[in-house]
């Protein structure tokens, strides 16, 4: 009896033992494969190989694999002669395939690691372009959105970014087009807040449209939305029957926009070209 449980449980050892090795193998043939069942070639890519391929879809216009393609070359050879450039280049690919949080930790590691770069003004520059975000897309230019209409801490983000290369990097090629745009984002705050203004002046909550006007002028004086400030604020005041404040704003907008008919229309005249596009040439 003894005997047969033996060679019984030899012989069910050595089921599971074969059992195991076809799981192994089968593991092993998986592991050459990738995720998705798919080889991955480019684990066999010398750094040089790597480079160029990833630069010839950044050409292409192949933003997504592209990002990815130098994400590969910075990890596998951190040290290598393409490592920083690689950096800058995949934030920028993931910038224009539109994939924003990771373009933005590409560029925050690079400036992180790269405070010596040459192209560190670009760097500060590009991660502005990021925070900013300036594409509205087909819904937005169909309804005609400002760019005023969106969260503004985003703007607030971009705005110190593009400050850095005007100030730490005043010769630089980007600091002109850095500039225009933080005069923009100092517009499209001013006017985020006169719209939060007119929002409360609409709805009869004349005191708080009064004290978001006067932020409006106070931070933003020479702001376009600065015309339509000083109007909520003189009507704002006049609904609160403050006559004298009322007067004191009117002249105040008079002296300032002297042309204006907004005090007889409600309405501010807007360019045909809108004041935020002002880097489009």
């Amino acid at each position: 009896m003894s005997g047969a449980i033996s060679d019984a449980s030899l012989r069910l050892t050595g089921s599971f033992g074969l059992l195991a090795m076809l799981i192994c193998s089968a593991l092993l043939l998986g592991g050459c494969a990738g995720s998705d069942g798919q080889k991955d070639d480019t684990d066999i890519w010398s750094e040089s190989k790597l480079y160029s391929e990833a630069t010839d879809k950044l050409n292409d216009g192949d933003f997504a694999k592209c990002g990815k393609y130098f994400d590969k070359l910075e990890a596998r050879f951190p040290f290598g002669p393409y490592s920083q450039q690689a950096q800058i280049n995949a934030a920028y690919c993931y910038w224009k395939a539109q994939e924003q949080t990771q373009a933005l930790v590409a560029i925050d590691r690079f400036i992180k690691l790269h405070q010596g770069s040459p192209t560190l003004d670009y760097a500060y520059y590009l991660k502005g372009l990021i925070t900013f975000n300036d594409d509205l897309g087909w819904l937005g230019k169909f309804t005609g959105q400002d760019l005023s209409e969106r969260d503004p801490k985003a703007a607030k983000e971009a705005f110190e970014s593009f400050k850095t290369v005007v100030e730490r990097f005043p010769n630089s090629k980007y600091a002109p087009d850095s500039l225009d745009r933080m005069r923009y984002i100092v517009n499209s705050l001013a006017e985020a807040d006169v719209i939060v203004a007119r929002f409360y002046y609409q709805r009869g909550a004349y005191l708080a449209a009064a004290n978001r006007a006067q932020l409006v002028i106070k931070d933003y004086d020479r702001a376009p939305a600065v015309e339509e400030a000083l109007y909520i604020l003189t009507k704002s005041y006049e609904k609160l029957g403050l006559t004298q404040l009322s007067n004191d704003t009117l002249r105040v907008f008079k002296l300032n926009f002297p042309d204006s008919q907004m005090m007889e229309t409600g309405q501010r005249v807007q360019k045909e070209r809108r004041w935020w596009q002002i880097w489009n040439k």
